[in-house]
């Protein structure tokens, strides 16, 4: 109880830190670009309920896009604890992953048109790679000691990987996870600034060529909230299941 109360201390002094900051540095600049966090944040409330639903919409195509690529990822990552499926999946893994997969944007809206599934499958490209890369790199590294141990104790390929290559590799996964969460959203704004009606991106970009930069900065305070909120529930999610780090 102590650690969660000082853990909240912190975040509550970083976030005054922010807001000073953001306070002095609109006093000096005095440009419309910059408004007072003030003004911001009694716009953010005055807008709360339009915002909450562009939030909403945001936050169910990042957290779709992310249980999509670990249904993925984690399987065949975890596989290549085997060599000869890390054999057959390294070259794709090469070839595939240094492509920069934003660019498929265009691509992808033509494939699957317009609507949820186009920004749900470029997000969920680009977070399976990433969570596919650390998760090779942490079951291929899992030490055969403990592995061959249970062997010995009878175990079935089952319980290998139950007992030993999916507990060694969490850890490492919950942190390609984070990760991740900072990539998809950020692809979250780049992919709802194209040819949608709805989320943040696309409220973003709206204030944005309407000049209203208070909005645009509600907006913006708004995808921080969901990335920090997106945070602090894996966080909850490390703490139940990695109890031993």
């Amino acid at each position: 109880m102590q650690g969660s109360e000082e853990k909240r201390w912190s975040y509550l002094v970083a976030g005054a830190v922010i807001l000073a900051v953001w306070q002095v540095l609109a006093y000096f600049v005095e440009s419309p670009a910059l408004p007072p966090p003030y003004i911001v944040l009694h716009s953010f409330i005055s807008q709360l309920n339009k915002i909450a639903v562009h939030m909403l919409i945001s936050a169910y195509r990042v957290i779709y896009s992310i249980l999509l690529a670990l249904s993925l990822a984690i399987p065949i990552g975890l596989s290549c604890h085997e060599k000869s499926v890390d054999r057959f999946v390294a070259p794709f893994l090469y070839l595939l992953y240094p492509i920069p997969h934003i660019v498929l944007l265009p691509l992808i809206i033509l494939l699957f048109g317009i609507g949820d599934l186009s920004k749900i499958a470029l997000i969920g490209m680009i977070v399976f790679f990433q969570i596919l890369v650390t998760t090779r790199d942490a079951a291929r590294n899992v030490d055969s000691y403990y592995v061959y141990s249970l062997l010995s104790l009878g175990a079935s390929k089952k319980d290998v990987y139950k007992h030993v290559v999916l507990p060694a590799s969490l850890p490492k996964i919950l942190t390609a996870l984070r990760i991740s969460v900072g990539t998809a959203i950020a692809v979250l704004f780049f992919a709802e600034s194209f040819a949608t009606t709805a989320g943040l991106g696309y409220l973003i970009m709206m204030a944005w060529s309407k000049a209203d930069y208070v909005s645009l900065y509600a907006g913006i305070v708004a995808m921080a909230l969901l990335g920090f909120s997106l945070y602090i529930a894996l966080e909850a999610v490390e703490k139940r299941l990695c109890r031993w780090v």
